[in-house]
């Protein structure tokens, strides 16, 4: 596979480790159709899929604040990605910040390119990723934030966490030239919207009644038809991250596929087994486990390698989640850290053994030359504990700024009412 590192555009545009060839210098019609189709099934992630995911899964006196977070989110990423994200994450810098040079998309036009791909093409296709990062947090304190803190947290947050930390490993940063394998965003994206859901559950604490008082989702058909959306949508997640219409988008869709259909019925199959029954919500929060542990691996291992991270993606999550809730009493309500996090976590690890071509049916792409399992696992566990541990820090840093600014959390009395009507004076449903 060669080297893992960023490779630079002509116009020094830092492109995702993804297996492109080096700059071209003309256009690919069938890589930026790919890319643009791709964009819009990382949107649809969001919006609808992640919205009506998390709608389902919540009271339905709060189904509205979801959906508004989600949209909220969708537009103050996409402003500040155009003003100063795509600048720090994918401009010319130092290891750690990509610099102002690209601020406000200084220097794109319809005209320049990003390998062989227009450079809004690309800046398009990394918004979106800047867009449902954020908006997986919301699922860590769901039913009891100010909409008002939401809005100041994930500006700060984006600008603070994500797009530095993008640098890092997709901009040409430290991590990447360490040679880190997330091909799609293990790091980027699921470890540090886990880190920032649980550190986020804690500061604010758990929801009235929480541990005490049963709090179902109010309509699971709603989440299944969110949990359908995100599947489909991952393809472009994942897929899409090859920046290219070639076999490893090929090869990333079918693992990604292998393994959510593996966590889903892993899950579902403990379900069974420990409780009698096998759930709906257990089948989709096995599929999104699926997916997001093979998200930083899709692009470097094979269908055996996905399979059994899809199996481990199903056990390890499960246990995650119960011991999250039912152990350490925290109310990451809808589950963001022991499924994306861990998952994250487990993804970016797995992804330094079954990358390896040396592993018979499970084997991957093919490590780096001259560089062994033992000592890609090094540089995975670096990328693992560098992002939990920035991310982690920053965001408890932010939340105590927007604490001082607007405050966090809502009233009892508020809280009891319910985000729809307190928040936006609306009903999720009127009956």
């Amino acid at each position: 596979m060669g080297t893992l590192s960023m490779r630079l555009s002509t116009l020094s545009i830092a492109l995702m480790a993804s297996g492109l060839a080096a700059a071209e210098d003309t256009l690919n019609a069938a890589n930026t159709s790919w890319i643009l189709t791709s964009t819009a099934l990382v949107l649809f992630m969001t919006l609808p899929g992640l919205a009506l995911f998390y709608g389902g899964l919540v009271r339905s006196k709060n189904v509205l604040s979801i959906l508004m977070q989600c949209f909220a989110i969708t537009c103050i990423a996409s402003v500040l990605w155009f003003v100063v994200g795509y600048s720090i994450a994918f401009g010319e810098g130092n290891p750690y910040f990509g610099g102002m040079g690209k601020a406000l998309l200084s220097g794109v036009t319809s005209s320049s390119l990003a390998g062989d791909i227009p450079e809004t093409v690309f800046v398009m296709f990394q918004m979106t990723f800047a867009i449902i990062t954020p908006a997986l947090i919301i699922g860590g304190f769901a039913e009891r934030i100010k909409f008002s803190a939401v809005v100041i947290f994930t500006a700060l947050w984006l600008l603070v966490v994500y797009a530095p930390i993008t640098h890092w490993v997709w901009g040409g940063g430290w991590l990447g030239e360490m040679g880190l394998l997330d091909f799609a965003g293990g790091t980027v994206v699921h470890i540090t919207a886990g880190v920032a859901a649980l550190v986020s559950a804690v500061v604010l604490g758990n929801r009235k009644g929480f541990g005490e008082t049963a709090m179902p989702p109010h309509n699971m058909t709603m989440t299944i038809m969110g949990a359908g959306m995100l599947w489909v949508g991952w393809f472009g997640f994942n897929a899409g991250s090859a920046l290219a219409a070639n076999g490893d988008a090929g090869m990333a869709m079918l693992v990604t596929h292998l393994s959510a259909a593996a966590g889903t019925f892993t899950w579902l199959t403990i379900e069974w087994i420990k409780y009698g029954k096998p759930s709906a919500l257990g089948a989709v929060t096995g599929m999104v486990a699926g997916l997001g542990t093979i998200t930083p691996a899709s692009g470097y291992v094979g269908p055996g390698g996905a399979l059994v991270i899809g199996l481990s993606a199903g056990i390890v999550c499960f246990y995650a989640t119960l011991y999250i809730k039912q152990v350490l009493k925290i109310d990451d309500s809808l589950d963001v850290f022991p499924v994306h996090g861990v998952g994250g976590i487990l993804g970016t690890f797995l992804a330094g053994i079954f990358a390896s071509a040396e592993l018979g049916i499970f084997s991957g792409q093919g490590l780096p030359e001259g560089v062994t399992i033992l000592q890609q696992l090094g540089v995975q566990l670096t990328g693992i504990v560098a992002t939990f541990v920035y991310a982690g820090v920053a965001t408890y840093i932010i939340l105590v700024v927007v604490r001082a600014l607007v405050g966090l959390r809502v009233t009892e009395d508020e809280e009891r009412e319910g985000l729809d009507t307190v928040s936006h004076n609306e009903r999720g449903y009127d009956l």
